[in-house]
């Protein structure tokens, strides 16, 4: 089943994503040719092991508190705080709270 991402000029209410309820599923948000943006859902304890996304990558934390791995660094991350990656950036995420997360990921490389 294909995804239902909004439409350009179409509005996207994040206050109910930044609710910090945990129990609605993570989802793609808007894809286009350039860019592609996510709501990501995290559990406490929940973790995504290192990886890597070939474009730049913005994280902000819309709810709860993440801890951001990367090469030599570890960034907490809270509610209201984002960080820029540079494509191809090793880094893995863990929830020290539910979180959520808005991830703005370029898909031009």
């Amino acid at each position: 089943m294909a995804l239902t991402h909004a439409n350009p000029g179409q509005l996207i209410d994040l206050i109910p994503l930044a609710d910090g309820k945990t129990d609605s599923p993570s989802t793609s948000l808007i894809k286009t040719e350039q860019l592609q943006l996510l709501h990501m859902v995290m559990h406490a304890g929940q973790s995504l092991p290192e990886h890597q996304v070939a474009g730049e990558l913005i994280v902000q934390c819309l709810a709860g508190r993440v801890r951001l791995r990367t090469p030599g660094q570890q960034l907490p991350l809270s509610a209201g705080q984002l960080v820029l990656l540079r494509g191809g950036e090793k880094h893995a995420v863990e929830a020290e709270l539910d979180s959520c997360l808005l991830l703005t990921l370029s898909l031009r490389h």
